[in-house]
C-alpha cells in the first residue's frame, strides 16, 4: 500500500543538500511550521485532550472530560526519570488560561490554575462493583492461611446471598431469548 502513495517531493534547481540539510531549511522554517514557534523557549503546541470533567474559574463553566484545547507544552521538572509536562492552554468560553500537569507519581493529571476538578467519585461497594483487591490484602492472603481460610468463607457466604439475583437476571435474559419473536412483536406495535 505504501509503494503506491507516492511521496514526491519537489527539490528546487537551487536546493543544496550541503547548505540547506532538508527542504524545511530551504524553505527557511521549523518542520513542524506553527507548533514549533516557541521550541526556543522550550515550549511546543500540542493537541491536548481534557483527561477529566472541570469546571473553568474564569466563566464558571463546565469543561467535559475529551474537549481539545491546542497547549503549549514544556516540561518543568521529573519524577526520578519520567519528564513532569505542563500544559497551558485557554479556554474555549472564556480569555481565562488554564494550565495542568502530570503527576506521574499518582498516575493522574493535577491542575496547577484556572480551574477545579469536578470530583465524581463513589464508593465501589455501593454499587455493588467487583473490587480487585489491594496489595496488602493479596500478600496477606498468599502469606497467613487463617485469613485466607476466613476470606474464603465470606467470598462463599457472599456468593449465596447472590444466587436469587443471579437465577432472576437468568431467567429475564431467557425471556428474551428469541430475537426473531421480539423483532415481530415490535414491528406489529409500530405498523398500527
Amino acid at each position: 500500500m505504501g509503494e503506491r502513495k507516492g511521496q514526491n517531493k519537489y527539490y528546487p534547481p537551487d536546493f543544496d543538500y550541503k547548505t540547506h540539510k532538508s527542504l524545511s531549511g530551504y524553505h527557511g522554517q521549523h518542520a513542524l511550521r506553527e507548533r514549533a514557534r516557541k521550541l526556543d523557549q522550550g515550549i511546543l503546541v500540542i493537541r491536548f485532550e481534557m483527561p477529566y470533567n472541570i469546571w473553568c474559574e474564569g466563566c464558571n463553566n463546565h469543561i467535559g472530560m475529551g474537549v481539545r484545547y491546542n497547549a503549549e507544552k514544556s516540561k518543568i521538572g521529573s519524577y526520578y526519570t519520567t519528564p513532569i509536562f505542563k500544559f497551558r492552554m485557554k479556554c474555549h468560553l472564556c480569555p481565562n488560561h488554564i494550565e495542568i500537569k502530570t503527576d506521574p507519581m499518582n498516575h493522574d493529571y493535577v491542575i496547577i490554575c484556572g480551574a477545579r476538578r469536578k470530583e465524581q467519585r463513589w464508593d465501589p461497594h455501593e454499587n455493588e462493583q467487583i473490587v480487585p483487591e489491594d496489595k496488602d490484602n493479596q500478600k496477606k492472603l498468599a502469606l497467613d492461611s487463617m485469613y485466607k481460610l476466613e476470606h474464603a468463607s465470606f467470598d462463599q457466604s457472599k456468593s449465596k446471598s447472590a444466587v436469587p439475583r443471579i437465577t432472576q437476571l437468568l431467567n429475564h435474559n431467557a425471556s428474551h431469548k428469541d430475537d426473531f419473536a421480539l423483532n415481530q412483536m415490535a414491528r406489529k406495535i409500530f405498523r398500527v
